[in-house]
């Protein structure tokens, strides 16, 4: 009898199809989708997002739903549940102590304090950072929360994101004008992401804090950015830096760590 055969639901039972179950996939498919629109969606939203019919899209919802991990609002839209709160807290916590030892070389390369954001929702949240051992140094508190759309690591986070997304996520949130340097206009941002796509790296030119300028990189995870690593520091001291030499040492860092991730 065929192990990897598939069940009457269509999952896997074993380890075949690339060693990967199929109801398991399909589940994060589902979960990703959320994601992907801001933690909630409808029922089509999601067929559209992950390509699977709509029967097995309700299978997978009532398991989900069961377990916590997607909650039904009353306009019957799904959203993501506080279930995954758990593991998401557990989860950054672990990313944030691996992170240390590559924060630490990005400061030892800059001599600025160094950063790791993720995306969750539509908001950037600071995981880990590593300070500059200089005096007069900047600070992004672990666990803030703040809009992608001034910041460096934003930018590398919705630059992986297809302008379709991005434009639905800036139409959840806003732009609001941090500064007189803020990008505050859905062309203008696009025109932005892709400068960074191109040169594989982000800049905030004082667009979150006057005086404050930032360099971003992406960590990817496959081929998903998952995450993003940056340096900031007061304006003078990361003027004066070889703007590509710096990013392609924090790209190189952000490598290592993306395949210790992986790992």
């Amino acid at each position: 009898m065929d192990s990897t055969a598939p069940s009457r639901d269509g999952s896997v039972n074993g380890s075949g199809n690339g060693g990967t179950v199929q109801s398991v996939d399909r589940a994060l498919d589902v979960l990703e989708a959320l994601a992907e629109r801001g933690g909630e969606a409808g029922l089509s939203e999601i067929a559209a997002g992950t390509g699977l019919p709509y029967g097995t899209i309700h299978r997978l919802l009532r398991t989900l739903l069961a377990r916590g991990y997607v909650r039904q609002e009353s306009d019957r839209r799904y959203a993501l549940g506080g279930a995954l709160v758990r593991l998401g807290g557990v989860a950054e916590r672990m990313v944030a102590t691996l992170a240390q030892p590559y924060l630490a070389r990005m400061v030892e390369l800059s001599g600025e304090t160094a950063n790791l954001a993720v995306l969750e929702g539509d908001f950037v949240v600071y995981v880990a950072q590593v300070p500059s051992p200089r005096r007069l140094r900047m600070f992004a508190e672990v666990g803030r929360r703040v809009l992608p759309h001034s910041t460096a690591v934003g930018k590398v986070l919705m630059a992986d994101r297809a302008e379709e997304e991005v434009a639905a996520l800036v139409g959840r949130t806003g732009m609001p004008r941090r500064t007189a340097n803020t990008i505050t206009d859905l062309p203008g941002m696009l025109a932005e992401l892709r400068r960074v796509r191109e040169r594989g790296y982000a800049m905030d030119l004082g667009e979150e804090e006057l005086g404050v300028h930032c360099m971003a990189v992406g960590v990817r995870d496959g081929g998903r950015t998952v995450a993003a690593m940056s340096v900031s520091g007061p304006v003078g001291r990361i003027e004066v830096l070889d703007r590509e030499e710096l990013a392609e040492g924090m790209r190189r860092i952000a490598h290592d760590f993306g395949v210790a991730l992986g790992a």
